[in-house]
């Protein structure tokens, strides 16, 4: 019975966290990069540097002191994320090689960012887009779904901000950050197991879902070296979630497994910083740089709470994960072609957030190699509009999960995870 308990908590932690795609896709473990086109064409290089129009807020409150008037940008990122899981499982006596093709969701990461330039010194602005998000399906086929067959989180935020320009060289800002998040999980027998189990096939083995709102903060610093040199520092607070709904399944009740039963799953969003440079090298061309650090070393376990189901009652210690920090670095360049057009390009590397050793089916982290370019254009004295494209390589990656209390009726998958990412993005700036 405890083992059952065991088995199902740590299935609803890891599916509300993340799945096999959420790892490979954007950043590293769950995190979102996108936040706008503008800074997708150059990998996202240099942005708490840079204040190119009001979703600069984003990654530094500080950047608000640059922009002049009142200003809007709004835009979105469609992401086609082409990631496959292939190996083996054993199961229930018997041993299957399996394999999921492109089996993580397309998305549109939407955006909308306010800035107004108060005085001299003071400028506000409110921002409305998300940090982290996935969404899986591995399919009915796939001989894990014991592991997890699907998996979702999304989460939406606002900011509202404000920064002050201290004099010619310093600026500092801060701001309060609002999350809606929601997430669910689900695993059931593999269609492989017909016949070895004393359960039909298909059978949800556990299913939660869950909502929460929380707040965050954020702050920013700038340091305007002379004309033509800056740096930008910014830091955002951990954001602590208690996803709670409901859950289901055989592992709550074998009786009944579609009864409901009231849960939470306790969720951090880590803390990240980053440090970035802007250089304007000529009237042409800049250059600029970003190194990015996310606080992944703080999910070092996960404990849900599930009550007055039969299997479980309260809260269990369910799994060590032992992520490790996660770092990106990322190089771009800018250059005005003429008065109306501005190319963008950038290189940037995220690594993993999880050692070889640690690494599992359902969160299997690996390194990236992003590839970006992008355009602007001034249409008008007022409105710029701008794209930006990115390709991201994911490097193959073993994966494992030995642990018998990772699913119900235990079990082992060994396989390898392998895949790219297209994104692409389009964002109308207005100044008034």
């Amino acid at each position: 019975m405890n083992n059952n308990k065991n088995r199902l908590s740590i299935a609803v932690a890891l599916g509300l966290l993340g799945s096999v795609a959420s790892s490979n896709t954007m950043a590293a473990g769950f995190q979102l990069a996108e936040y706008s086109a503008t800074g997708l064409g150059r990998a996202y290089a240099g942005e708490a540097a840079i204040a190119d129009g009001a979703d600069a807020q984003w990654r530094n409150v500080a950047m608000l002191t640059y922009l002049e008037g009142t200003q809007i940008s709004v835009g979105g990122i469609y992401v086609n994320p082409n990631i496959d899981v292939e190996g083996s499982s054993k199961f229930a006596g018997q041993t299957i090689n399996t394999k999921s093709e492109d089996f993580a969701h397309d998305a549109f990461i939407p955006n909308l960012y306010v800035s107004h330039r108060v005085n001299q010194q003071l400028a506000i602005g409110f921002a409305v887009g998300t940090n982290y998000g996935m969404e899986t399906n591995l399919g009915d086929d796939f001989s894990a779904t014991n592991f997890g067959n699907e998996a979702s989180v999304i989460t939406k935020e606002i900011n509202v901000n404000m920064a002050y320009q201290i004099n010619q060289q310093f600026s500092v800002g801060g701001g309060v950050r609002y999350v809606i998040a929601e997430g669910s999980f689900g695993a059931t027998t593999p269609t492989q197991t017909e016949g070895k189990l004393p359960v039909p096939v298909g059978t949800t083995l556990k299913y939660m879902e869950g909502t929460d709102e929380a707040w965050g903060w954020q702050i920013g610093t700038a340091w305007q070296i002379n004309d033509t040199n800056r740096i930008g520092f910014s830091y955002k607070s951990e954001v602590a979630l208690n996803l709670a709904g409901h859950a289901k399944g055989l592992a709550f009740n074998p009786m009944n497994p579609t009864a409901h039963y009231s849960g939470s799953m306790e969720l951090a969003l880590p803390a990240t910083a980053e440090l970035a440079t802007y250089h304007q090298l000529n009237d042409k061309v800049a250059v600029h740089a970003s190194f990015n650090w996310t606080d992944w070393s703080s999910f070092e376990k996960l404990v849900a709470d599930v009550n007055n189901s039969p299997m479980v009652n309260g809260k269990d210690t369910i799994k060590e994960e032992n992520w490790e920090d996660n770092y990106r670095l990322a190089v771009g360049g800018t250059y005005a072609l003429d008065q109306k057009v501005t190319l963008r390009t950038g290189i940037a590397y995220d690594t993993s957030a999880v050692s070889e050793e640690n690494r599992t089916a359902t969160i299997p982290e690996t390194d990236r190699l992003w590839l970006s370019m992008g355009a602007g254009y001034a249409w008008s004295d007022n409105l710029t509009l701008d794209a930006g494209f990115t390709y991201i390589f994911a490097k193959d990656a073993k994966m494992h999960e030995k642990d018998p209390k990772s699913a119900p009726f235990g079990g082992t998958f060994e396989g390898e995870t392998t895949g790219n990412v297209w994104l692409v993005g389009v964002q109308a700036n207005y100044r008034f």
